[in-house]
């Protein structure tokens, strides 16, 4: 199995990033795979595969490097840099980490991903720029019109993840992280089930980089700077807008009450601005007026606030059918 030995020290150093490069990569990976992981991401390949495979079809060099890059086991490492870590660079700033690669790297990464050489389509010097045209293209089309409400889910992920952290420690938090992912013991973290050599990290920064895809990948720089993308939690990544039955949504206001049949688990303000679609503001309102009720409760986990529905809130929701 592939492991990572992660000394108190640098776990203690890591933080969570928020990577608009790597949602976009994580989104290429799924319009290359054509296959969703939830009604909510069906949609949007519905929308956006035809014209993706379309640009592919325009640009066979292109496609092969997609292929070549992003299509086997391990991605080509000029495609997925792993995130400076300090203070949030925007999709420009880190699309230009691709762009400026020199050539004969991103063959040399290329080759590594393929497990063998180059096909002759791949022997040229403007992959890069390839690669960060295409990247561009779905940041643009398919990736920017919905930034905002993904960025609220993986805040809101980070959140969970915060609050896990404070509970359980960095065994609960990285459990479920990704799949083929969890805590070994004695400072060894398996990162996947490849039979791949262990690495040390003393010393350097691991990051955390949630996205809304179901597709995650782990990297690093030199031996100083390392990452872990994973997906973001299910219950957020394939919320659509919530609805609550009619009766409960007449009795409190639909919007309400949908804040009421969420909180079946425990869920942070932030958590309850993605599912929703509402402000902040009005969440906030809405949960002070259902713990005036003593519909909800709510408790610290870190640095988070956690809402839940009380035992009356259950029977309410319930009672209308919805539980």
């Amino acid at each position: 199995m592939g492991w990572w030995l992660v000394n108190a020290d640098t776990l203690a150093g890591s933080r969570f990033v928020v990577s608009p490069l790597a949602e976009v990569t994580s989104s290429l990976k799924t319009l290359e795979r054509g296959t969703a992981a939830h009604p909510g991401e069906r949609g949007w390949l519905d929308v956006h595969l035809p014209a993706y495979r379309e640009r592919l079809a325009d640009d066979p060099v292109t496609a092969l490097l997609v292929r070549a890059g992003l299509g086997r086991g391990w991605n080509a490492d000029f495609l997925t840099p792993t995130p400076v870590g300090e203070g949030e660079q925007g999709f420009e700033e880190e699309l230009a980490r691709v762009r400026e690669t020199p050539a004969e790297v991103a063959r040399a990464d290329l080759a590594v991903s393929l497990g063998g050489s180059l096909p002759a389509g791949l022997r040229r010097s403007d992959l890069p720029e390839r690669a960060a045209g295409l990247l561009e293209w779905v940041w643009r089309e398919a990736v920017l019109p919905y930034w905002s409400r993904r960025r609220r889910i993986i805040e809101a992920d980070v959140v969970a993840r915060t609050g896990q952290l404070g509970q359980g420690g960095w065994v609960a938090t990285l459990e479920d992280m990704r799949l083929g992912m969890r805590w070994l013991g004695e400072g060894r973290l398996q990162i996947n089930a490849h039979d791949y050599p262990p690495l040390d990290l003393s010393g350097a920064r691991l990051m955390f980089v949630p996205v809304t895809p179901r597709q995650g990948w782990v990297s690093w720089e030199a031996s100083h700077r390392y990452a872990v993308v994973y997906p973001c939690s299910g219950v957020l990544a394939a919320a659509d807008r919530v609805s609550a039955p009619e009766t409960l949504g007449a009795l409190l206001g639909s919007a309400r009450a949908s804040v009421l049949v969420l909180l079946d688990t425990p869920k942070s303000t932030t958590q309850l601005v993605a599912l929703t679609g509402q402000g902040l503001g009005s969440v906030g309102r809405h949960l002070r007026v259902l713990l005036e009720a003593r519909l909800v409760w709510r408790r610290r986990a870190g640095r988070s606030v956690l809402y839940c529905r009380t035992d009356a809130g259950e029977v309410l929701v319930r009672a209308q059918g919805n539980g």
